[in-house]
C-alpha cells in the first residue's frame, strides 16, 4: 500500500512540533559519545508515542522498534545525533547554548525528522506487516563512529534494508539528491611527528630543521595524487595542520603534520598510505631527521545498493516530482552509515536544504551553517514513503 501523506493527514500541530524539536536540539548540542541529554530527550519523546519498544544499545544511542500486527520484513531507518566542536556564529534565538559546540551538519534536523516519522508510522502499527527499527545514532562525526558500535551491539540483526537521509545545504530546498553505487569516500587520517635537532635560527647548519623537512613532505605529498595515482581513480590527500616552533629565532626540534586521505576502493586506499609513508621515510632520512607515523583507517565508503536506490528514486519522484530528483556524483566526505551497509542492503540520500534567498548558503561544518527548515517535512515524508514501498501494509 502507498499513502500520499498529504499535510491534512498529519496529526494537528506535527509540522510545528517538527521545527520545535529541531530548534530544541540545536539549542542543546552535544559532542560525539557525549549525547546523554540528547538521548534522554529522544527517549522521552518516543515514549510519548506509545507502541514502541525502546532500548539503549550504547549509553548515548536509542533504538525504537515498531512491530506490526503481522509478520513481514524489517526496515531500519537511521538518524545521527551528535554535534561538532565549532563556535556558532549564527544569531538565532535558538543558537547553541554551549560555547564551542554546534550542530553544524544538520544532525539536529535528522533527529527531528526521524522522530516525526516514528510518530506517523506508529499511528499505523495495526496495518504494518513486519518491523520498522528507528536508529538514533551517536557519534557519526568521530571515528571509529557510533554505527560500528551499534552493528556490534546487534541492532542490524534481522534487518532486511537500511535507509538514511542527510540534509544538504549544497542542494536547493525542494530537491532530493540520489546516487547509485559510490556516494561517500573512506576518510582516513594521518599524523606525522618529525623529530630533528633544534637550535639557534642564526646557525641553521648546527640544527636539523624540522620545519624545512616538513615543508618538503607537504610539497611531495601532492605527488601522490598528481603523479602516483591513475587520473581515473578518485583520491584526495590533504595536509590540514602544520604545527612547529614558538619563537622567531629558534629552530624547533619537533614538527607535527596532520591530514586526511579520501578514496574509493581498497587498492587506491592502500597504495596512498604506502606512498605517503615512503615519502616521509625518504625525506626524513635524507635530512637526518626521525619520524613517527600514525595512520588511522576511517569509515568504509558509502556504496548505495542499486535495487534499493531504484525504489528510493521512485519514492522521491512521487514526493517532489521527477525533475527535482537529482543524480549526484560521488563526494569525498565520509559517513559511517557505511557500517550498516556492510551488513544489509542500504541507501543514503541527500535532502536539499539550501536557500540563497534566505542567506542559507554556508557549507557543512561552517560556524554559520544552517538549513531551510521546510526541508524537514520533505525528509519526514520520504522516510514514510520508503517504508510504504518496502513493507506490506493492510489497506
Amino acid at each position: 500500500m502507498t499513502e500520499q501523506n498529504n499535510r491534512e493527514e498529519w496529526p494537528e500541530g506535527l509540522a510545528e512540533q517538527l521545527v520545535a524539536w529541531r530548534r530544541h536540539l540545536h539549542r542543546h548540542p552535544e559532542l560525539s559519545f557525549q549525547e546523554e541529554n540528547t538521548a534522554r530527550f529522544v527517549t522521552d519523546t518516543l515514549a510519548s508515542f506509545g507502541s514502541l519498544e525502546l532500548s539503549h544499545p550504547t549509553p548515548t544511542s536509542v533504538v525504537a522498534r515498531l512491530t506490526g500486527a503481522k509478520p513481514g520484513k524489517t526496515l531500519a531507518l537511521r538518524a545521527d545525533m551528535d554535534a561538532l566542536p565549532i563556535l556558532e556564529e549564527n544569531e538565532f534565538e535558538f543558537a547553541s547554548g554551549k560555547p564551542g559546540v554546534m550542530h553544524a551538519c544538520g544532525h539536529d534536523g535528522h533527529t527531528a525528522m526521524l522522530l516525526a516519522a516514528a510518530r506517523l508510522l506508529t499511528e499505523r502499527r495495526d496495518k504494518l506487516h513486519g518491523e520498522i527499527r528507528f536508529i538514533f545514532q551517536h557519534a557519526e562525526e568521530l571515528p571509529p563512529g557510533g554505527a560500528i558500535e551499534l552493528v556490534g551491539a546487534g541492532v542490524m540483526d534481522g534487518v532486511d534494508w537500511v535507509f538514511g537521509e542527510h540534509l544538504a545545504s549544497q542542494l536547493p530546498v525542494g530537491q532530493i539528491g540520489i546516487a547509485y553505487g559510490d556516494m561517500a569516500a573512506s576518510p582516513d587520517n594521518f599524523t606525522i611527528v618529525i623529530k630533528g635537532y633544534g637550535g639557534h635560527a642564526g646557525f641553521p647548519h648546527r640544527a636539523v630543521d624540522t620545519i624545512a623537512v616538513g615543508a618538503q613532505i607537504v610539497a611531495n605529498v601532492q605527488h601522490i595524487v598528481s603523479r602516483y595515482t591513475n587520473p581515473l581513480d578518485r583520491l584526495v590527500v590533504s595536509v590540514t595542520q602544520f604545527t612547529a616552533g614558538a619563537s622567531h629565532n629558534v629552530i624547533p626540534d619537533t614538527a607535527i603534520l596532520k591530514g586526511t586521505v579520501r578514496s574509493f576502493g581498497e587498492q587506491v586506499r592502500r597504495d596512498a598510505r604506502e606512498q605517503l609513508l615512503r615519502i616521509v621515510q625518504g625525506i626524513t632520512a635524507a635530512h637526518g631527521a626521525e619520524f613517527e607515523f600514525d595512520y588511522v583507517l576511517g569509515y568504509e565508503p558509502v556504496v548505495n545498493d542499486e535495487a534499493l536506490t531504484r525504489i528510493l528514486e521512485e519514492a522521491a519522484g512521487e514526493l517532489v516530482g521527477q525533475s527535482a530528483v537529482i543524480h549526484t556524483p560521488p563526494g569525498m566526505s565520509g559517513e559511517d552509515f557505511s557500517a550498516y551497509q556492510q551488513k544489509v542492503p542500504g541507501t543514503f540520500v541527500n535532502i536539499g536544504a539550501g536557500n540563497p534567498d534566505k542567506g542559507i548558503v554556508f557549507p557543512h561544518h561552517h560556524p554559520k551553517f544552517t538549513f531551510d527548515e521546510s526541508a524537514l517535512e520533505t525528509g519526514v515524508r520520504l522516510f514514510v514513503r520508503v517504508a510504504d514501498k518496502l513493507l506490506d501494509w493492510d489497506s
